[in-house]
């Protein structure tokens, strides 16, 4: 029995301003970057923990400049503060956006899924009898296995 998770009608016009608003998104912050996974990985990863130690450490240096050597970029970890504490609030709004368009796509696959199956399984049963069976063949294709490996005799 299909269990329809969802029902939901996306209008060529919503499909269209939703693009509009994340190209107009993309626009007003025209300074992300996109890193490599080995960029990625060379990181300094700022945790929870860490970012109260930075935050203290970078106030106390702004606090004290006579202690900051010139070749420590203070006023630039400074600026960077701000521009985290700026992109959180948009990050973790597009975070919860993309938790609900990936749940509501996984519950349209999963009905969508749910219906082939049964449709499969009915033009198994029946398809051949209204001239189905290359088309049922066709589709079938998606359960279809290789050969399978022969076992490697054992050394002895």
């Amino acid at each position: 029995m299909s269990l329809n998770l969802i029902s939901l009608d996306i209008t060529a016009e919503q499909q269209a301003a939703a693009l509009a608003a994340l190209t107009q998104l993309e626009a007003a912050l025209p300074g992300l970057i996109s890193l490599e996974p080995s960029e990625r990985r060379k990181l300094l990863w700022m945790g929870d923990k860490s970012e109260v130690f930075c935050r203290q450490t970078v106030r106390v240096l702004g606090d004290n400049p006579d202690i900051v050597p010139a070749s420590l970029d203070v006023a630039g970890a400074q600026a960077d503060l701000v521009a985290l504490d700026r992109l959180r609030p948009v990050f973790e709004r597009l975070g919860r956006l993309h938790s609900r368009l990936d749940d509501t796509t996984s519950a349209l696959g999963n009905d969508i899924m749910d219906v082939a199956l049964d449709g499969y399984g009915q033009i198994k049963l029946v398809g051949d009898a209204h001239g189905l069976k290359e088309l049922r063949k066709e589709i079938g294709g998606r359960w279809a296995r290789g050969p399978r490996a022969k076992p490697e005799a054992a050394a002895s």
